[in-house]
């Protein structure tokens, strides 16, 4: 067996190239070898005891820069067993369930299935004649979506990368209506200035993935206004009213105002009704960033909490969080198809003109993207073997689990908790005991969450809530128990007490 930082033995005498082909002759190769992988990932299951083995970057990033990638092992085995030491060993295990950090979630086996056999069929789902069969499923899959989305049946949509780029597709069909409006009613206008005006809404606690879209549109810098939240961390309607009319007053077009269905930290929803009923008044798109909260479309007691997505122009939905499907798996939907052609390009060579007129079904021509993987094959197959109803119940296990996890840290003494989230996160702190310990808050907080992940025994996340360090669980996993929870809070706060026990007034003056 060859070791990790060794090539293969001197007298290893490579195969012909074509042995490594998928295709009909090597058959028994690909068995053995994806048979193997499966294995090998199976074994790390059965033995990870912890998320995380807390390795540093710099020691792993060691290991691995020592590999020569221009001398093959020339040996399956070899390899994996070489992946074993510089991944699969130190990978972050989502399914375990102390990993509580962000929005990554346990998979389906379902959707595992879809992934073993999209990766060797390996179809491109840009043009008809490379994908065939994936085309209409992906097609009947945005159709589903919007219907559950209550879009009506003008919509269309196509699957994407994430969350990210379905924002950046919503706002520029979201800008390109908006500037065919503005040179509809003055036409000399030059489409740099009309740029110049363009402004979206959001809220405060929107994803980053906005203002990052702003700027690859051209937009104006600052041209993404903010807007305040209520108590429940969700946009405020009366702010924005009067960013609309403060917008309005001053000359500038609002192209769009972006709701959040779930925001990544408190798992807000905004208060969509009210939010359509401004945008319908001041003829503005409206946006739904549902990337976190679309798990609820398939929820049996809480799809009210989505009311009002109907009313949007476009729908931004992560499979990927909600729907326990595999990296890549996202969605950006449109209530009106035709909006979609401000994607369209055609090219001679892949999906020209007349592939239109003859009504072949080319999905580049509504992407971003040309080369396309048939991701849509996971939530296809996971939605024909287990079906909406099973998604859904799993979903509302975490936000169940969500909501005890705020009741158990409210109770403690310890820590403060901040609003209760909508959906599966809980943002809180340690708190020290008053005095002078109390201004090492922010550090210990920070202590905490790295020691933490040092350890490998659990993960949390962070963030900073008017400029202070806070703590976050982010449940995603059916099987994380509310005995997880308390035994992870447990760590956190010795780990807490211990940084301001060393670093107190009264420990440094008598050490």
């Amino acid at each position: 067996m060859t070791s990790h930082g060794q090539t293969a033995p001197a007298d290893a005498v490579p195969e012909d190239a074509r042995a490594h082909l998928f295709n009909d002759r090597n058959l028994d190769r690909y068995r053995r070898a994806v048979t193997e992988g499966v294995e090998r990932v199976a074994r790390r299951v059965a033995r990870a005891d912890r998320p995380f083995t807390g390795v540093s970057p710099a020691r792993l990033a060691e290991r691995i820069s020592g590999i020569d990638l221009d001398r093959p092992l020339h040996d399956p085995t070899a390899a994996l067993d070489e992946l074993d030491e510089v991944y699969l060993r130190d990978a972050v295990y989502f399914h375990h369930p102390r990993y509580l950090a962000h929005l990554n979630c346990p998979v389906v086996i379902p959707a595992l299935l879809g992934e073993a056999i999209l990766s060797a069929i390996n179809s491109s789902l840009d043009t008809w004649d490379q994908s065939a069969g994936g085309t209409l499923i992906e097609r009947r899959l945005i159709e589903w979506a919007a219907g559950r989305v209550g879009l009506g049946s003008d919509a269309d949509g196509v699957f994407t990368s994430g969350g990210t780029q379905s924002n950046l597709q919503a706002l520029l069909l979201a800008r390109e209506e908006a500037c065919a409006k503005a040179m509809a009613g003055s036409p000399s206008l030059p489409r740099h200035e009309i740029l110049r005006r363009l402004r979206v809404i959001a809220s405060a606690d929107g994803h980053f993935s906005v203002t990052k879209s702003a700027r690859l549109l051209g937009l104006e810098p600052g041209a993404v206004i903010l807007v305040e939240t209520d108590e429940r961390r969700r946009m405020r309607p009366d702010a924005l009213a009067r960013e609309l009319d403060r917008c309005r007053r001053d000359g500038l077009q609002v192209m769009a105002v972006v709701a959040t269905a779930g925001t990544t930290d408190f798992g807000a929803i905004d208060p969509l009704p009210e939010i359509a009923d401004l945008c319908g008044h001041a003829d503005v798109w409206l946006h739904v960033d549902a990337a976190y909260g679309c798990g609820l479309l398939v929820s049996k007691t809480r799809r009210h909490l989505l009311n009002g997505i109907e009313r949007a122009d476009s729908v931004t939905i992560d499979f990927h969080k909600s729907f326990f499907q595999p990296v890549s798996s996202s969605a950006v939907l449109v209530r009106d198809a035709a909006t979609l052609r401000h994607a369209t390009y055609h090219a001679d060579y892949l999906n020209p003109a007349y592939a239109a007129e003859q009504r072949i079904p080319n999905q580049v021509d509504k992407s971003l993207q040309t080369t396309r993987r048939f991701d849509a094959l996971k939530l296809w197959l996971t939605l024909r073997i287990m079906g909406p109803d099973a998604i859904g119940e799993l979903f509302d296990r975490v936000v169940d689990r969500a909501a005890q996890a705020w009741e158990l840290i409210n109770a403690d003494p310890r820590f403060e908790v901040l609003a209760k989230s909508q959906l599966s996160t809980v943002v809180f702190r340690y708190l020290p005991p008053e005095g002078p310990a109390r201004k090492l808050t922010d550090d210990a907080n920070l202590h905490a969450r790295q020691a933490l992940a040092a350890s490998g025994q659990a993960m949390v996340a962070g963030t900073k809530v008017d400029g202070r360090h806070y703590l976050k669980l982010t449940l995603l996993n059916p099987e994380t128990s509310l005995d997880d929870i308390a035994h992870v809070i447990g760590l956190l706060a010795g780990h807490a007490e211990r940084y301001v026990t060393e670093r107190s007034p009264l420990h440094c003056g008598t050490a």
